[in-house]
């Protein structure tokens, strides 16, 4: 039975009932979710109208072919280029279905990509070793246990903490946001829809959403986040999922105070193991990490095309 490959703009509600099914069943076969959330979220809402859903069936879809692999292709970065995920349900792998998926992806962006596979699996690397990508960069996902002891979060001189109110203080935390990760643009860049959109998801909690103040002017944050038992297939699982310093307040300890204060509440909840996301270039970052107890858990790799010459 031949592959058929179908680009879409934007994916009706069958489809994405379809694309979310194939995640659930890769997620439960892999052990770790196949998509970022910046992708889940593109799914159910929309996002960027210069994104592109690639859908690869086995068999025609108008005479009962399945939805075999599923690819997400992000806007084209001038510097970088485009980026990209893909995932090919589990009964239908060993078929040359990822091979034919990522060569799609690769026709429309032009042989340009930074694909992002989640998990170091030896599957992966071959896939995009056979199209000619190489490994580029690893984002490690770090653990520690809550059960641990944890030091004091205090605070520099003039600093207090409270928690986000939403409808008040997006604007502000945009502008935080974007100086503290001023040279980390897929953080950075976030929009006021990019943060509404997370508010919008069951589990936005402001009383885990802690901001650091300085004479009311906001100059940090630590937005923690936990995971549901149905998402991960175990118990909920805390995590440190965004801490930001304004520059003006970075050496102060404030990102550190900030980090402990949030295990503190995700501990309080009654979780047992907190996570983040650091990338493996971050050396101060991981250096504090590990400081506080943290350990590495797992990895995330991009494989990325090497640039025709000039373009780099």
């Amino acid at each position: 039975m031949t592959a058929e490959v179908k680009i879409r703009e934007r994916l009706d509600d069958r489809e994405i009932a379809q694309v979310l099914h194939l995640v659930e069943a890769a997620t439960e076969a892999d052990g770790v979710r196949p998509l970022n959330e910046h992708v889940m979220l593109h799914l159910r809402y929309g996002g960027d109208p210069r994104a592109r859903s690639l859908l690869l069936y086995d068999g025609d879809p108008a005479s009962g072919g399945e939805l075999a692999g599923y690819a997400h292709v992000d806007p084209t970065d001038e510097v970088e280029g485009p980026s990209g995920e893909l995932v090919v349900h589990p009964s239908f792998r060993r078929r040359g279905h990822g091979g034919r998926l990522l060569r799609a992806v690769l026709d429309l962006t032009g042989g340009r990509l930074r694909l992002w596979a989640h998990g170091d699996h030896e599957a992966a690397g071959n896939l995009a070793a056979s199209q000619g990508l190489q490994r580029a960069r690893s984002l490690w996902q770090l653990r520690r246990s809550l059960f641990a002891p944890l030091a004091s979060h205090a605070l520099p001189d003039g600093v207090r903490l409270r928690t986000f109110v939403p409808g008040q203080d997006e604007e502000a935390w945009l502008k935080v946001n974007a100086a503290a990760f001023a040279h980390h643009p897929e953080q950075g860049a976030w929009t006021l829809d990019d943060l509404r959109q997370r508010e919008a998801e069951p589990w936005f909690d402001p009383a885990g959403f802690f901001l650091a103040v300085r004479d009311e002017r906001l100059v940090g944050f630590h937005w923690t986040k936990i995971h549901g038992s149905s998402e991960h297939g175990h118990e909920p699982l805390g995590e440190v999922y965004v801490v930001g310093v304004d520059p003006s307040q970075q050496g102060t300890g404030l990102g550190r105070s900030l980090t402990l204060a949030g295990l503190s509440h995700l501990r309080s909840r009654g979780l047992a193991q907190a996570m983040l996301y650091v990338d493996e270039a971050n050396t101060a970052a991981i250096r504090l990490y590990e400081s506080l107890g943290f350990a590495r858990w797992d990895v995330d790799v991009m494989y990325a095309t090497t640039p025709p010459p000039g373009t780099a």
